[in-house]
């Protein structure tokens, strides 16, 4: 195997662990101090994917339903989703973001870009930030693609 390749792997890796360190321990908002981050994923998920039953969000967060049973009923009692019947099966039910959601998303979103910006901007250059930008494009389809296969 390449090993250019199992370096990208390992690289990717420890950003992916650091760098959720990091955000966590630093970025201040008040949203991260009200809210759990696997919270804030689950509210990040349905806000980028539409309604979600809960059993795709276990799946997406890679934990057991019972735990996302009890994220979503702290959740919902906040105020932040419904839980509504979907359409074409009224046993179904998908998970919905509400409009405090949608500003809880904004705003820990906000909070996030403005601590990378300026965790970035005396290290990272336009260019950089373009070829990272480009590469990541294509990782994403090419996982998407593999996804749909699967």
């Amino acid at each position: 195997m390449d090993k250019r390749l199992i370096e990208a792997v390992e690289l990717f890796e420890d950003v992916m662990v650091f760098g959720t360190d990091r955000v966590l321990k630093n970025v201040k908002a008040d949203v991260w101090q009200e809210y759990s981050p696997e919270q804030i994923q689950v509210l990040k998920l349905v806000n980028k994917n539409g309604p979600l039953a809960g059993g795709v969000i276990a799946e997406l967060q890679g934990v057991h339903k019972s735990a996302i049973s009890n994220r979503l009923k702290r959740l919902e009692e906040k105020g932040l989703i419904e839980i509504v019947k979907a359409e074409e099966d009224q046993r179904s039910k998908l998970v919905c973001l509400t409009e405090d959601g949608q500003r809880v998303v904004t705003e820990s979103d906000q909070a996030v870009y403005a601590y990378i910006e300026d965790l970035f901007a005396d290290h990272v250059k336009d260019e950089e930030l373009d070829q990272f930008l480009t590469m990541f494009r294509k990782i994403r389809s090419i996982l998407k693609l593999e996804g749909e296969k699967g």
